[in-house]
């Protein structure tokens, strides 16, 4: 970590999905997303209730980080590309959460998601 990082290194770490304004989140299959992290860059893939499968690459800076991603839709097999930011915060349980700030369809979205802690 750097001096600027509070939060522990993504890398390897899952999370579920838990809202998204973009659509609704199915509780018992929500979008899963993997994270990996080295020498500042992001990446990962997620898959789940309305997509088929995304990737994601990007950047970290202290307790934030910027992706940008493609995905397929499970509805209609279109292909979404976007990129966005999120902050990364603890959880009172201690894992992590990551409130994702993104454009979508030409209008701002907000999704949380929070790492499966085993």
């Amino acid at each position: 970590m750097t001096s600027t990082e509070t939060i522990p290194s993504l890398d390897g770490r899952r999370f579920r999905m838990v809202s998204s304004t973009t659509s609704a989140v199915d509780p018992d299959s929500p979008s899963i997303f993997e994270y990996f992290e080295r020498d500042g860059a992001i990446w990962g893939g997620y898959e789940g209730d309305t997509v088929t499968f995304g990737k994601f690459v990007g950047t970290r800076t202290g307790d934030s980080i910027w992706v940008s991603f493609v995905h397929v839709l499970r509805a209609d097999g279109s292909v979404v590309t976007g990129d966005g930011e999120s902050s990364l915060e603890l959880t009172e349980d201690g894992g992590i959460r990551l409130v994702e700030r993104y454009e979508m369809h030409g209008l701002p979205q907000l999704s949380v998601c929070e790492e499966i802690v085993a």
